[in-house]
């Protein structure tokens, strides 16, 4: 059994209403942050790769040509399907603070994505605080001209404290705000959490999705910390190593919030993983199923996702 069988997936959701699962296409449409052009800070949010933020990356590539890349990079895996002329795609603005950028330049690169026909879904990547209304409008135009659009909403935790701790700029309250009036508008709203941030336990991971329930919530999606090159957590793990999760413990973790979410929240994701060089810790991160495999182990043993909510978990409580 796979991950489908116990959890309401992304994938799964797409291939009941399209009959297919959607190829994602991660775009680079060279957006900065305000946690590093001097608006918040210089130094970033502490478990990211501060370096590559002064890596000189030349002119940005046209969105039109990312897509085209991309797309021969699904069609030359392995793994892929064969067949590729009917395939319909997500084109995912993902680096940094995909909001974070003047109105008008902003449309010309979505639009630019939008124009391939194969796009369906459109997902944006970005900060709470990035969010003005005038974007969300234009993302409510993208939906109603048929496109599926996303907001993912990087909060990683709903405690203040280890916000401030870990230099994310905003607070909790930014987030419910900027979530708020995306699903005023009819948006689709996706939230990202870490788990296993320094000082945190498994009643913080808890607490911080009971209180993204309560703001309203479309979409999960799960991450385990790993330290990274470049990250000013890099340097403090170093200088006195903190503790990280193993993968047994993050999977129990995962396995339980999954078991305590309704059964209508899409997960998008309940892993992920790191390459090395970049990765520095925990090894496990740098094997990509390895994560997954322990979670679906534990949901055939726990439950599915809502079982915790209804009473019939063998193991999940919250």
């Amino acid at each position: 059994m796979g991950l489908d069988d116990f959890v309401n997936t992304y994938g799964a959701d797409c291939k009941r209403r399209y009959g297919k699962r959607l190829k994602k296409l991660t775009i680079d449409a060279k957006f900065t942050c305000p946690n590093r052009d001097g608006t918040l800070g210089v130094g970033g949010c502490s478990f990211c790769n501060v370096a590559s933020f002064h890596e000189k990356q030349g002119e940005l590539q046209s969105i039109a040509v990312q897509l085209d890349s991309a797309k021969m990079n699904l069609k030359e895996n392995p793994r892929a399907s064969s067949s590729h002329s009917d395939s319909q795609y997500i084109a995912y603005f993902q680096a940094y603070t995909s909001t974070y950028e003047e109105y008008q330049q902003l449309k010309t690169k979505y639009d630019q994505a939008i124009q391939d026909s194969q796009i369906v879904a459109l997902h944006i990547g970005t900060r709470p605080d990035c969010v003005p209304d005038d974007v969300l409008d234009l993302l409510v135009s993208y939906q109603k001209s048929g496109v599926e659009v996303w907001l993912e909403l990087g909060l990683q935790t709903a405690n203040n404290q280890t916000l401030k701790s870990i230099n994310r700029g905003h607070d909790f309250a930014a987030y419910q705000d900027a979530a708020t009036r995306a699903r005023m508008r009819g948006l689709k709203v996706c939230c990202h959490l870490i788990l296993g941030l320094p000082n945190e336990t498994l009643t913080d991971y808890m607490s911080s999705l009971k209180q993204v329930l309560a703001v309203g919530v479309d979409g999960l999606k799960l991450h385990p910390l790993h330290i990274v090159e470049g990250s000013t957590m890099a340097k403090q793990w170093r200088y006195k190593p903190f503790s990280l999760l193993s993968i047994q413990d993050y999977a129990e973790a995962a396995t339980e919030l999954i078991c305590n979410t309704p059964k209508h929240i899409i997960y998008h994701r309940v892993t992920a993983y790191a390459k090395k060089p970049l990765l520095i810790a925990p090894q496990w991160c740098g094997f990509r199923w390895d994560g997954l495999v322990a979670i679906v182990d534990l949901l055939a043993v726990k439950g599915e996702q809502g079982s915790a909510l209804i009473g019939n978990s063998k193991n999940c409580s919250l």
